[in-house]
């Protein structure tokens, strides 16, 4: 297992340690539904260090981007982020990720932890066009911000306006006396703030100064049991449970980053494309519990005669919502908002509804 730049500071602060993607990282501090609240109610750090960062550039750069992503990577402009995925021509996922522009031959692809070495391999592959790649995983850390005081948490460390920096965009800027740190007005969370890419050898430096600014507002490091029912509350996928390599972009709701645009000649396009038109036999939907019980991924969905429809592939106890809340495929037929369907947890069958994403709705 490889360290972060931040597992020594994890430790003192008492985190629970566990392999995580080839990285020991922390999974809760203080407790999953404490971390939770904080970060809906005020504003939580989130090491994000094990995340891969891959390097674009060239004349080609983009050219490369466009046939290996199903977005229309000519929507991007400098200063723009994007969600995307890398199809794998068999209709399914290598993986999914965010575009960065940060120059007009110059981009950051920011990938799965669990990923870094397949899409490494997957993007050389695939890289006829001459696109220069690098690798700059282990030389990036990153830190995630989260919550509705991450604003007024991080304003005290930059000259920026940070409130004028739109949802998926980004600036490159000084940060706790730190040159070039992107500031990025992205998350994983639903609860708004800003994640930052730096390099690894300032990590403490700008961890504790995030801390000492968030101070008054409560601030708290939260670990990935958080951040994976933060994720699910808003119906965000999760590389490995509700996307993977036999999943396709259009089964899980991903048709809104799969762009048939005018000379975007993306791998699998035509497939895709077919499965757009004519329809797909199972879809991702969000569903809440209406019986007591909290779904597990790989449990059965069934239909109101106990027959199987699907498979439960994220679930957990809402810390919000106090209920239980989950993902997963079901037949289409099903997949309607208010659709009742069944849960099996163990030798019960408890009932459930299948909601708009996402499932927790902010008041």
């Amino acid at each position: 297992m490889k360290d972060t730049a931040l597992t020594g500071v994890h430790r003192e602060l008492g985190a629970r340690i566990v392999p995580f993607a080839g990285y020991n990282m922390p999974v809760e501090y203080t407790g999953v539904k404490d971390e939770h609240v904080t970060v809906r109610n005020a504003v939580g750090v989130f090491d994000v260090s094990h995340m891969g960062e891959i390097w674009v550039r060239g004349p080609q750069a983009a050219r490369f981007i466009q046939r290996v992503t199903t977005n229309d990577v000519h929507k991007l402009y400098v200063g723009r982020i994007q969600y995307t995925c890398f199809p794998n021509g068999r209709g399914g996922i290598v993986d999914d990720l965010l575009v960065y522009q940060v120059a007009d031959e110059h981009f950051l692809m920011v990938v799965n932890a669990a990923n870094i070495e397949k899409d490494w391999d997957w993007l050389n592959e695939q890289n006829t066009v001459g696109a220069e790649l690098e690798n700059a995983s282990d030389q990036t850390a990153q830190l995630a911000v989260q919550g509705p005081k991450a604003t007024e948490t991080l304003q005290k460390l930059t000259n920026l306006d940070l409130g004028g920096i739109a949802y998926y965009t980004f600036l490159i800027d000084s940060f706790a006396g730190v040159e070039d740190v992107i500031i990025s007005a992205t998350g994983y969370t639903g609860a708004g703030g800003f994640e930052l890419y730096f390099q690894a050898e300032e990590a403490v430096k700008i961890w504790n100064a995030v801390m000492e600014a968030g101070r008054e507002f409560g601030i708290k490091p939260v670990g990935l049991a958080a951040r994976d029912t933060l994720r699910l509350e808003m119906g965000f996928c999760l590389y490995g449970n509700d996307i993977d390599e036999t999943t396709s972009p259009i089964e899980a709701g991903l048709g809104w980053i799969t762009k048939f645009t005018e000379n975007n000649d993306f791998i699998d396009r035509e497939r895709l494309q077919q499965q757009k038109s004519e329809g797909v036999k199972r879809k991702l939907v969000g569903f809440t519990m209406v019986e007591r019980g909290i779904p597990r991924q790989h449990y059965e969905i069934l239909d109101g005669e106990g027959s199987r429809i699907g498979e439960v592939t994220s679930g957990t106890m809402s810390p919000s919502m106090n209920i239980g809340i989950g993902m997963g495929y079901v037949a289409a037929d099903y997949a309607v908002p208010g659709q009742e369907i069944l849960i099996r947890i163990r030798n019960k069958r408890p009932r459930a509804v299948v909601v708009q994403l996402p499932i927790y709705q902010k008041e």
